[in-house]
């Protein structure tokens, strides 16, 4: 089983990004997701950042694979779209079907990401047949589908699965981050650098709730499924994603390696794991508990 380090969800300062992917190099993971999925507006880095580093990550034995916009809201969007998908080098992360059209038009294999919401096999069928040779499963997906899906799997594609990070909720042209500083989205002063982790939303109570990225939603908890590893690699998953986080991704995928190994080295942190269990997602299911 591969271990997979997800597209940047936060917006981060160029430098920061910048030594985040130097330290990837060195890091026990087998492929990496690099560009923006969240915002066009966030510019700390171009594509021709995101190919310069994917060029020295595949010279460090990563597999570099660039990811597309899950929203597509302007001309500008669609021409960096273009560019990503003409790249001539690395395989691309489809976000959505515009992506997919274009990929499939030049018969260029791809990545079915998890925004694209494959939830049977039929849909998964389809994308196989336009060239998808890997699929994410929607974080909110769990065994059950998986199992259901798995014996009419597409000979040869992979399945990879969200195992650790928040879970992207979903997605909106409305910018939330802006918002709560009553601020238009065209206008935003780009609040969401200030959240390199997202910001998080409370209940009256005091709870945690959500977390706020731009223009998604995620899970105040971080999901987990290392304490599940021996279970997705006996339900056929080739590919655990990671999400990176501003402080501990380093340790996570060590973690994960290690499980990966046979060797057990804990994770602290308020975690969950419910919707690989069909439960409501912030549960915290089995032996994580």
């Amino acid at each position: 089983m591969k271990l997979a380090l997800g597209p940047l969800q936060y917006y981060w300062p160029r430098q920061q990004t910048l030594d985040f992917y130097e330290s990837v190099a060195a890091m026990p993971v087998d492929i990496v997701y690099l560009g923006e999925t969240v915002c066009s507006r966030r510019h700390e880095l171009r594509l021709d950042d995101y190919l310069d580093i994917a060029a020295r990550l595949a010279d460090a034995g990563k597999e570099a694979v660039l990811s597309t916009l899950t929203l597509i809201e302007s001309e500008s969007d669609l021409k960096a779209l273009r560019r990503a998908v003409d790249n001539q080098r690395f395989m691309v992360e489809a976000n959505e079907m515009g992506a997919v059209r274009l990929l499939a038009k030049q018969g260029i294999p791809f990545v079915a990401g998890p925004t694209l919401n494959i939830f049977n096999a039929e849909t998964l069928g389809l994308l196989a047949k336009l060239g998808a040779a890997r699929w994410v499963m929607p974080p909110e997906a769990g065994r059950e589908l998986l199992a259901g899906m798995r014996p009419a799997l597409p000979v040869g594609i992979e399945t990879e699965v969200f195992a650790y990070g928040r879970v992207p909720l979903a997605y909106s042209a409305r910018c939330f981050t802006a918002r709560r500083f009553n601020l238009q989205k065209d206008n935003c002063e780009f609040k969401c650098i200030d959240f390199p982790d997202g910001m998080m939303i409370k209940t009256r109570e005091g709870q945690e709730f959500l977390s706020v990225n731009g223009i998604q939603t995620q899970s105040a908890k971080i999901y987990n499924l290392l304490a599940d590893l021996p279970e997705l690699a006996a339900a056929g998953v080739d590919i655990l994603r990671i999400s990176p986080q501003e402080a501990g991704t380093a340790a996570v995928l060590a973690a994960f390696r290690a499980k990966l190994d046979g060797r057990d080295t804990p994770l602290a942190g308020d975690f969950c794991n419910g919707f690989w269990h069909g439960r409501p997602g912030l549960e915290l299911i089995g032996k994580a508990a």
